[in-house]
């Protein structure tokens, strides 16, 4: 894909991440992070940053956020953003599935869980960059499956083709491969951590698993 395909994109996204509502759920995650001031919240695939001013009030002007993303142009949009950006707020162009980070106390996956190939590598390779102690949180769209919400879980699976420009796939096959990502995140956590969440929000749209990682695994 084109740079400018992706500065479209990442336009179209940012606007879509400021949609009001989504602010009670971005702070659901940060929440479930359990961050205290002084601390460093990682988030990997950050996109437009639109998660950074709500992790950044939890750390504290003696806090640092780091938003980690693949693509310039998102991380460019982030950059333009003055409450995204300023003291103790960094951004790095890296693969989020191989983070140049270590020894963070809290990190955030929200809506790229089931992009990768391989998301229980993804979160293996999360959850290692954490000190004992600290928190790693999962935020996806998922289908709610009631049968009066029909309708909108056929907007979820236009949403999941969204995220994917480009796929040969139809939009039903991809949405069921997307879940089954999210899934295996979501199974690597519960494996990796302790004191486990689950949370829902949004009718049961969203979903938020959050764990501690612990001093030795398993």
């Amino acid at each position: 894909m084109s740079g400018q395909f992706y500065e479209r994109w990442a336009s179209l996204y940012d606007r879509v991440a400021r949609v009001p509502l989504l602010r009670s759920w971005r702070a659901g995650a940060v929440d479930a992070l359990d961050l205290a001031p002084g601390d460093t919240a990682v988030e990997m695939g950050c996109g437009t940053g639109a998660n950074v001013p709500e992790l950044r009030e939890r750390v504290g002007p003696s806090g640092r956020v780091v938003g980690l993303d693949i693509t310039r142009e998102m991380l460019r949009a982030a950059r333009r953003h003055a409450e995204r950006t300023g003291p103790g707020v960094d951004y790095l162009r890296a693969d989020a599935t191989r983070p140049p980070v270590r020894g963070v106390d809290a990190v955030l996956g929200s809506f790229v869980a089931g992009v990768f190939p391989d998301p229980a590598a993804a979160v293996d390779s999360w959850c290692d960059c954490v000190v004992p102690g600290g928190r790693v949180a999962l935020l996806n769209f998922q289908r709610s499956g009631r049968p009066v919400a029909a309708p909108l879980d056929l907007a979820f699976e236009g949403f999941v083709r969204l995220s994917a420009p480009g796929t040969r796939l139809s939009t039903r096959s991809h949405a069921d491969s997307f879940e089954q990502r999210v899934a295996a995140a979501r199974r690597r956590l519960t494996e990796r951590t302790v004191d486990r969440r689950y949370e829902t929000f949004g009718g049961g749209y969203l979903g938020l698993v959050s764990g501690t990682v612990p001093a030795t695994d398993g």
